[in-house]
């Protein structure tokens, strides 16, 4: 698998030999200072994982969409990206994203059309809600929202009956999402640090909980749900 390992090179910016190497299948480039990413990154048809992360991005262009071979991992994560281009929709091959420790205010809606992914991670971000999209991300099984300022997601979200783990630790929530009812597989829930103030009866018919972390909530469930909830085997943490 021919791989061209960059990572903490202090480059600064890609040399163009880089986009000449029209059969590399793994690009890292993290940790290198690089400020912008030339629309040459299109050229590298074969990639399957490329490696942006830790860097001082403020947008990527629009030909990464043209990576369509790409079915690992792509890495954005800890750069100064305000927006991801549409075209991202484009890698449907892809099994993880990673768009954490930005400035994202928000996710493009064709992201529902990265229909490989498995998980996504945008945590650390500006995100007060996620797009429709989300719903047909079908394969999806853990979504990563930590430390952002989400107070509510779509109806769509009850479509994401893959979905292991849901990580909403320190959001603006006030309620849970009712679209988390009838998820099938859901067997982790992080809602700590959010402003709940009351926990809806549906939450003990969630078929496969097994952790809900409640801490640092100014909500206290009734001892007949927690009684209920430990009865079937679900670690409830306040």
């Amino acid at each position: 698998m021919p791989l061209l390992n960059l990572w903490r090179q202090q480059l600064g910016e890609v040399p163009e030999s880089v986009w000449r190497q029209a059969e590399l299948r793994v690009l890292i480039l993290a940790d290198n200072g690089l400020t912008h990413l030339p629309p040459d990154i299109g050229r590298l048809r074969r990639l399957t994982t490329l490696d942006l992360g830790h860097n001082r991005l403020t947008s990527v262009p629009g030909e990464l969409g043209d990576l369509t071979g790409l079915s690992g991992c792509l890495y954005l994560h800890d750069n100064e990206l305000s927006e991801i281009p549409d075209s991202l929709g484009n890698l449907t091959r892809l099994r993880y994203l990673n768009v954490g420790e930005n400035t994202l205010t928000t996710l493009p809606d064709a992201i529902g059309r990265m229909s490989a992914l498995i998980e996504l991670r945008a945590q650390h971000n500006r995100l007060t809600t996620l797009p429709d999209g989300i719903g047909d991300l079908g394969a999806l099984r853990e979504l990563w929202l930590r430390g952002n300022a989400v107070e509510s997601l779509p109806p769509s979200t009850a479509a994401l009956h893959e979905l292991r783990h849901l990580d909403l630790r320190e959001n603006a929530l006030t309620e849970l999402p009712e679209a988390l009812a009838g998820l099938p597989r859901l067997r982790q829930l992080d809602v700590r640090s959010n402003r709940l103030t009351s926990l809806p009866d549906w939450v003990v018919g969630m078929p496969s909980l097994e952790k809900l972390d409640l801490r640092w909530n100014p909500c206290e469930p009734s001892p007949r749900m927690l009684t209920e909830l430990e009865r079937r085997g679900c670690v409830v943490l306040m």
